[in-house]
């Protein structure tokens, strides 16, 4: 098994939960792990959850990029930061996937420079599984790429339909497009640019809507620039913990609810672990020619859990080799893919 390669200095409170993390792949998960870091501090952390699970490996790195810094400047000068070294693991074929939950920036800074754009893409973007009514929606970008063209935005509808066919199931998913109405005259200049580029792509475009029906599972996926994927996104994450805050309250208010909530623990608690973000991981940096998973800054040890199992099985199931050919195949001209199938490409 090829190991997936953490960062493991990257978060707002790395090493400590990152290597928990790490620990705890490797034990219930049985995955193989390399963790990149400094490697003093790394064995100080790993000394505290002995006897350790098989799997674990240390890649020294003797520095790290902070949070707040600017990553441009940092990844030209620092070569040996802990994301930098990460990604390098992944394209020299040492490990199947990086995962951090560092400066984003320099996170898709890392990606890009280390592992390439896919053939035909220009901007990556962070696609992230959300839950709906009905399931899950991809929503993308929610971060990468704040102020794209409208060329940006359908190249994400055409990626974000396929990792929906990938990771769905699904086999034309409707794809719509984040606007303030679902009239094609409404919205930014942007989104209105978008909207007819979108028309024409070859993907189930349903046309605008508008961020209630994120949730309410109209969709399979959503398109939008990553300012206002980034907002949609922690607004979600800000009203889910805001919505289980006042259920503890009235629940704890009266003896009758607090009966009540006994015994509808098993099924709160199911509901608790499909709302919470580190349930779920992290999100797939998707344009980048590897598999680079982004996780939540404030990552606890079960969310750097379950990115690094995103990680794997996003390798596994070879979702980015199937990017790069459904996307070439989509975008060529159909005199281009009419050679293609008769070549049996």
């Amino acid at each position: 098994m090829i190991p997936v390669a953490l960062d493991a200095m990257g978060g707002d409170h790395a090493p400590q939960t990152t290597v928990a993390g790490a620990v705890q792949a490797a034990r219930s998960l049985g995955r193989a792990v390399l963790l990149v870091g400094d490697e003093g501090q790394l064995k100080a952390e790993l000394d505290r959850h002995r006897p350790l699970p098989s799997g674990l490996e240390i890649v020294h790195a003797a520095d790290a990029i902070g949070m707040g810094e600017s990553p441009g400047p940092a990844l030209l000068r620092r070569r040996d930061a802990s994301i930098v070294v990460a990604t390098e693991l992944v394209k020299e074929g040492r490990a199947c996937g990086v995962v951090s939950a560092g400066n984003s920036g320099a996170v898709m800074g890392a990606a890009v420079l280390r592992l390439g754009m896919l053939s035909g893409v220009e901007r990556p973007a962070i696609a992230l599984l959300l839950p709906n009514r009905h399931g899950s929606v991809v929503v993308l970008d929610v971060g990468a790429t704040v102020d794209p063209r409208p060329a940006h935005l359908r190249d994400f509808a055409i990626m974000g339909s396929i990792y929906a066919h990938c990771l769905l199931h699904v086999a034309r998913p409707r794809v719509g497009l984040l606007s303030i109405g679902e009239e094609p005259s409404k919205g930014s200049a942007l989104t209105k640019k978008a909207f007819a580029l979108l028309q024409g792509a070859p993907i189930n475009f349903v046309g605008n809507i508008e961020g209630k029906e994120v949730p309410l599972g109209e969709v399979e996926v959503v398109v939008c620039d990553g300012f206002a994927g980034n907002v949609l996104l922690k607004a979600v994450e800000g009203y889910a913990e805001l919505f289980f805050h006042m259920l503890r309250q009235r629940l704890s208010s009266r003896w009758r609810y607090r009966l009540g909530a006994w015994l509808l623990r098993p099924g709160l608690r199911s509901l608790g672990r499909e709302l919470d973000y580190a349930s779920h991981g992290g999100a797939l940096l998707v344009g980048v020619n590897g598999v680079c998973v982004i996780a939540h800054g404030r990552s606890s040890p079960l969310a750097i859990e379950s990115a690094v199992r995103v990680a794997g099985e996003l390798a596994q199931q070879g979702v980015v080799a199937e990017l790069a050919s459904s996307f070439r195949q989509m975008m060529a001209s159909p005199a281009e893919a009419a050679a293609a199938r008769d070549s049996g490409q």
